[in-house]
């Protein structure tokens, strides 16, 4: 019996390819190549499924120019704001996801950020490799101190119930706001606060944990800036257009912010030039999973996902 042809869109790990190669025909891209529309709508013809990462969007335009043989997207992410659910499930096409597997990782981020904002890393790392280090007073390079702040999530998922957990080890109150109150055993003491404007007003750090919707988008502005402490520090390692970039230059630029730490721009590659240009930002590449152990993880599930499909099963991270 021959194997489902499976298009892997962008270089995984080599455990991932090893196991890809041996249970699938498959077509991997190991010059990392990023595909154009036309040139995934192309290399999608001849599939069975198709294993993307964020960088790929399957836009309704997209979906309608795929194959009736593609039978599933399995993501290589937990996010799928890259794919039209409605769309693909309106095609038939199986969607499935990689979550848990990365809440480690992408938490680990997160209190980097937070560091990183809140005891100014990047200036910091910036004096000492341009040879500027040549002061010390007692008022020099002074920061936030997080230990025993507010901790404010956005989004208590996987990701955020984690970094929760990593913000308590600072001795940190943690408040949230959900779509809907965790169960007590998950909360382990964090304050539910039921709008987002409640959160804001309670947050020393805010860290965003929250999917990318159409309710989500811009979530934090200008009017919801305002309503955080003076001084609070901005993390977000979700998605880029949670934020108003504008308004976060604003809050940054006069000191309603002290710091804001970001894995995560609306611009992706390339970030945004005018929040690079700010002193008080500590920025990354959009790293927050890439940790070896976590890309083996990803890969695997999204494989995990596929054998189901292929076997008659319903995947575990099943979408549509």
């Amino acid at each position: 019996m021959a194997k489902p042809v499976l298009l892997i869109t962008r270089r995984l790990t080599d455990a991932v390819h090893a196991r890809a190669m041996r249970d699938y025909d498959a077509i991997l891209n190991l010059d990392d190549t990023v595909f154009t529309r036309d040139a995934l709508i192309a290399r999608c013809q001849t599939v069975d499924a198709v294993l993307p990462c964020h960088s790929e969007h399957f836009s309704a335009d997209v979906i309608a120019a795929l194959p009736d043989r593609l039978k599933v997207i399995a993501n290589h992410s937990v996010g799928v704001d890259h794919v039209d659910l409605a769309a693909a499930g309106a095609r038939g096409i199986v969607v499935t996801n990689t979550p848990d597997v990365l809440s480690d990782a992408t938490a680990e981020i997160a209190i980097l950020c937070m560091l990183g904002a809140a005891r100014r890393g990047a200036e910091g790392d910036r004096m000492v490799r341009d040879g500027k280090w040549n002061f010390w007073s007692p008022a020099f390079m002074v920061g936030r101190q997080v230990t025993g702040k507010r901790f404010g999530v956005l989004g208590m998922g996987r990701v955020g119930q984690v970094t929760a957990e990593r913000a308590r080890g600072f001795g940190m109150t943690v408040h949230y706001h959900n779509r809907s109150r965790l169960a007590p055993h998950l909360e382990k003491g964090a304050v539910f606060h039921d709008t987002v404007e409640g959160l804001m007003a309670v947050s020393d750090v805010l860290s965003l944990h929250c999917p990318s919707t159409p309710d989500t988008l811009d979530v934090i502005n200008a009017r919801t800036l305002a309503l955080l402490p003076e001084g609070a520090v901005l993390v977000n390692t979700a998605r880029g257009n949670l934020v108003d970039e504008d308004a976060l230059i604003e809050a940054l630029s006069h000191g309603k912010l002290f710091a804001a730490g970001l894995d995560v721009f609306k611009t992706e590659p390339g970030g945004n030039p005018r929040i690079a240009a700010l002193p008080n930002v500590f920025m990354l590449p959009h790293i927050g999973s890439a940790t070896q152990e976590t890309r083996d993880a990803m890969g695997h599930r999204a494989l995990d996902n596929l054998d189901a499909v292929f076997a008659g099963r319903t995947p575990g991270d099943l979408l549509v």
